[in-house]
């Protein structure tokens, strides 16, 4: 499967994609400049994390404006996955391919550290290949990651099965104390409602090989692999 990482000035994760998908996972992959419209062969997107036009106005509200991000909602609206990660995540929302907002962390501190997510659903392709109740842990490293979204699009994303990630303990189970940011209902990742966009702020790719201190990571791009050859 053919994957395409954007680049934009200021992002800090796109090599780190680049390197998780073509060295770990060993699938072909590419770069995308930002101001470019077109997506090449891309099968699947990959908006990374970092700090896209410097987060000025707000997180990913320029970055959403970039040429690319055209062509972006034109391959989502046809079905195809695009995968956006903690800033790309904060980029997905600002370009309406994803419901909700990523706010300032409730410490009002920047948190850099290894969590658990819950894996909630997996009726997606970026969890198709993995079980409900599996605990991945994955880093943090995000100054915006409280997610959060008004009472009537929350109970849509619980009635559409769109959480796909909370954050939890270790063992599971979801806790306040768990919660890195105060993020509504510890979401980690939502995706959209035809499920084909998947916005979570942990970084899997920075937890693709076991050096790294863990390689839970490395299996959401291989649900998305497996998914797009079934």
């Amino acid at each position: 499967m053919k994957f395409g990482v954007l680049v934009f000035p200021g992002a800090n994760c796109d090599m780190d994609a680049y390197h998780a998908i073509g060295s770990a996972l060993g699938e072909p992959v590419s770069y995308i400049w930002h101001d470019q419209r077109d997506l090449g062969d891309a099968e699947c997107i990959i908006v990374p994390g970092g700090f896209t036009y410097g987060d000025y106005l707000r997180t990913g509200a320029i970055a959403r404006f970039a040429k690319v991000m055209d062509s972006v909602i034109e391959f989502a609206n046809a079905g195809k996955p695009v995968i956006g990660i903690c800033n790309g995540f904060q980029i997905l929302c600002e370009a309406g391919l994803l419901p909700g907002v990523l706010t300032r962390n409730t410490g009002l501190r920047f948190v850099c550290k290894f969590v658990h997510v819950k894996v909630e659903s997996t009726n997606s392709p970026f969890t198709r290949g993995l079980a409900v109740g599996d605990v991945l842990k994955i880093p943090i490293a995000h100054n915006e990651g409280n997610y959060y979204c008004d009472q009537e699009t929350y109970d849509k994303l619980v009635a559409n099965d769109q959480i796909l990630l909370r954050y939890s303990t270790p063992e599971g189970v979801i806790t306040m104390e768990a919660n890195p940011n105060g993020a509504m209902d510890n979401i980690a990742g939502i995706c959209n409602e035809k499920r084909n966009v998947f916005g979570m702020m942990p970084h899997p790719e920075r937890a693709s090989e076991a050096i790294l201190g863990s390689a839970d990571g490395r299996r959401i791009f291989a649900s998305i692999v497996n998914q797009g050859r079934s």
